[in-house]
């Protein structure tokens, strides 16, 4: 078997699709009865992983969580359901997608409660980053997110660059004010 036939140059969004559900128990809930965001962001931490595995075939770290929007609360007993899949690959990193909804097991009742956008990067056993395969978009949903991706990317990557500046000018300041007698 080649290398390319258990790893692919391309895979399709399709392929990446992970989805995951749970219960939200006692443990999961702060004193208003609510799931903790931080339980939250660990579900979809996990369920973005397993996006970035499908496609990567390969270990992947979380980089970043992009972005997080916490719509409504989560209540005890209620089902949450986790969709993600791949909105982009790039040479050793994918950003995922996740929506998560939340179903009250006494009426039934659906609603998208959080999304996210994450980062993940694909390495070896020894923790170097491994190159990825593309994404193959099919739709026109998955075109716009492929676009969409890219243009975070370009933010995360700026943003990046001006904390780093930041960070060099405080420097440079303290160092300063250490010289004054």
């Amino acid at each position: 078997m080649t290398s390319t036939e258990t790893n692919p140059i391309a895979r399709t969004v399709a392929s990446t699709q992970s989805e995951m559900t749970e219960i939200i128990l006692p443990n999961d809930t702060n004193t208003l009865g609510n799931l903790l965001g931080g339980r939250l962001m660990h579900f979809i931490d996990v369920t973005g992983a397993m996006a970035a595995y499908r496609h990567s075939r390969a270990n992947v770290v979380t980089a970043a969580m992009d972005h997080i929007d916490f719509i409504r609360p989560v209540h005890l007993g209620d089902l949450v359901t986790l969709k993600s899949s791949v909105n982009r690959a790039f040479s050793t990193s994918m950003e995922v997608g996740v929506k998560v909804w939340a179903e009250n097991t006494r009426t039934g009742s659906v609603v998208h409660v959080a999304s996210a956008y994450l980062v993940f990067v694909a390495i070896d056993d020894q923790g170097r980053r491994l190159q990825v395969p593309q994404l193959i978009t099919d739709t026109p949903n998955e075109v716009r997110r492929h676009a969409d991706a890219l243009l975070r990317r370009e933010h995360r990557e700026a943003e990046s660059a001006r904390r780093k500046e930041a960070r060099h000018a405080a420097t440079a300041q303290e160092d300063a004010a250490a010289l004054q007698p």
